[in-house]
């Protein structure tokens, strides 16, 4: 029997938009949706308030869902991730975290397509050209990257919480997305107009950045409504 998913976190913006639908979807409404900021910082911030504000006797399992981004040709564009271990990529050295075997394995018995198991890495920046990425796959032996997974798993370490991490990938590793890392806020906020025009700048890497987002968005939803459907 499937392990029951309590709680997910998402990112907030366009992420937590899809996780909502597919839930919907799905026709649920028992299930805790828990918006979190982009990156390590804002994560760890977010997480120590809300421990204190919501954590109670129970120990509920969860799952941080989103977007992230390919490390090998292995993985394409819409294709679904769940992480057995998750790597600090702001560090030298790789001290793994594993995420939950139960939820790990419960995972593939929910989704109707394949689920690819992976090692994440996360980062405290988006990873934007392919050099980059090919060092980071290289360095830390990864095949998707994020900026939440370690944080959050991290954070979560000394609670009753289970986690387990759903990535669908929304770019590969042949192409340079354009930089956007001067649009997210130290506090892990998305910023309007500092994002358009990073976009602006680099026109074709941002179209194909909207492209791939779409596609992973309604991977996204999709595989929401499979894993939480009665």
């Amino acid at each position: 029997m499937p392990s029951q998913i309590d709680l997910v976190f998402v990112p907030q913006g366009a992420e937590y938009r899809s996780v909502c639908k597919g839930l919907k979807a799905a026709g649920v409404n028992s299930t805790t949706v828990v918006p979190i900021p982009v990156g390590p910082q804002g994560v760890t911030q977010f997480l120590q308030q809300w421990l204190q504000k919501s954590l109670g006797t129970t120990s509920p399992n969860a799952l941080l869902m989103g977007l992230g981004g390919s490390l090998t040709h292995q993985l394409s564009v819409g294709d679904v991730t769940t992480c057995q271990t998750c790597i600090d990529g702001t560090q030298a050295m790789d001290v793994p975290m594993t995420c939950d075997p139960q939820i790990f394995l419960s995972l593939s018995q929910r989704f109707s397509g394949t689920v690819i198991p992976v090692t994440g890495v996360s980062c405290d920046r988006i990873i934007n050209t392919t050099a980059e990425k090919r060092q980071l796959a290289q360095t830390h032996q990864a095949d998707v990257v994020d900026m939440e997974g370690f944080a959050l798993l991290s954070g979560l370490k000394s609670t009753q919480i289970a986690l387990g991490i759903v990535r669908v990938i929304s770019d590969d590793i042949h192409h340079d997305l354009p930089d956007l890392n001067g649009a997210i806020s130290p506090e892990g906020h998305l910023q309007t107009f500092p994002l358009a025009m990073g976009m602006l700048r680099q026109p074709l890497p941002a179209l194909r950045l909207i492209r791939g987002s779409l596609k992973g968005l309604k991977q996204l939803e999709k595989v929401t409504t499979e894993i939480f459907k009665p």
